[in-house]
């Protein structure tokens, strides 16, 4: 046989082993989103009702917030995709006429894997790119609907980081009028000076494009940390972050992480490193900094601990791999919010804590493939 011939069965052999993961993935993908769209309606089905709201902003509300599902989806999708359909192969003696012929485990789940790997990259995306500008989406909607107002509310205590300068804005808190804030704090970074500046003000003003800082302090630091001067009773005004007028300014200043990406999430971590901030607000924004990766890269893990389950569980029947399907995403989960919740705590590192399931999971599924390929 030619090497063309023998590269063309190997393409056809890929293209049938995931046809046969593709109908129970796109089963388990809508039913998950179904079930989520669901849930999401009977929650706000209260507000909704009460305020009489229009059905249009009650659909929008709903739409939009699905994305937020596709981290839980699409790992359950690989798993039950997995175990149904490599059962199924295995179920008929597909598989074991596949490994008689000379063919090795691996190479048969190489397909399934590298479908694992790209649905991965695709979670990771919606989740990184898509989500968070959603989840702002249906935050307004919701308020639209409840509050008669798409702005959100401004909550204390906030940090903004300038990407381009690299300037850390602190601020305690903002009038309901949205024009002065409170308490203010500034970090400058070493850049062409030999020490750090820290500008403070009870009152700043913001306006247009910058921020006037009245009856400021600023600080000068030198590099081994000894304050090098101090200056009292200026007005400093300092620009917003580069692009940002005061609308945008105080509109990514809402602090519920789901509306932020990982850029976003790193930058406040940073901030609040920065200022000594800790306890378990930096715990979450760790936690949840390392879930935007950890979540997505369940995808693959649920594939590589399925596909040799698949091989034992596909011959006692469907029923049994919809079941396992449920039951190791229900583990999955339950691991997930506990190592979440002791790494919000500090008594686990966050990125750890965040990692863990995956690497529990992953190398259950490691420990089983490399056993069926024995």
């Amino acid at each position: 046989m030619s090497k063309h011939a023998s590269a063309f069965k190997i393409k056809i052999l890929d293209a049938y082993v995931v046809q046969e993961l593709a109908a129970p993935f796109g089963f388990a993908f809508g039913a998950f989103l179904l079930f989520w769209f669901v849930n999401i309606f009977f929650l706000a089905a209260d507000y909704i009702i009460n305020a009489h709201a229009p059905f249009f902003l009650v659909l929008r509300f709903l739409i939009f917030r699905i994305p937020q599902a596709t981290p839980y989806a699409f790992p359950f999708a690989m798993l039950f995709a997995s175990l149904l359909g490599f059962g199924r192969l295995a179920a008929d003696n597909e598989l074991t006429a596949m490994r008689t012929s000379g063919m090795r485990f691996i190479r048969i789940a190489t397909a399934p894997l590298l479908a694992g790997f790209c649905v991965f990259a695709l979670s990771y995306y919606i989740n990184d790119n898509v989500t968070p500008h959603a989840v702002e989406l249906s935050t307004r909607t919701f308020y639209q609907i409840v509050y008669h107002t798409s702005s959100l509310p401004i909550e204390p205590q906030f940090f903004r980081k300038d990407e381009s300068t690299g300037r850390v804005f602190y601020v305690g808190d903002i009038t309901p009028d949205r024009k002065v804030m409170l308490s203010v704090m500034i970090f400058d970074p070493a850049r062409t000076t030999a020490f750090r500046q820290v500008t403070t003000a009870q009152r700043a003003i913001i306006s247009n494009e910058s921020l006037t800082l009245t009856n400021a302090s600023i600080i000068r630091f030198k590099p081994n940390g000894l304050v090098d001067g101090e200056t009292t009773g200026k007005t400093v005004t300092v620009s917003l972050p580069l692009g940002e007028n005061a609308d945008q300014f105080l509109t990514t200043t809402n602090n519920d992480v789901y509306t932020m990406n990982s850029s976003q999430l790193a930058s406040q971590v940073k901030a609040m490193e920065l200022t000594g901030q800790g306890g378990t607000a930096l715990g979450l924004l760790k936690v949840t900094l390392a879930q935007k990766l950890s979540f997505p890269f369940a995808s693959f893990v649920a594939t590589l601990l399925a596909l040799p389950l698949a091989v034992g569980v596909g011959k006692k029947g469907r029923t049994l791999g919809i079941g396992l399907s449920i039951m190791l995403l229900f583990v999955y989960y339950l691991l997930s919010a506990a190592f979440a919740a002791v790494g919000r705590n500090g008594a686990m590192n966050p990125y750890l804590a965040a990692w863990l399931p995956n690497i529990l999971m992953g190398g259950t599924g490691t420990a089983l493939f490399l056993r069926e390929e024995r």
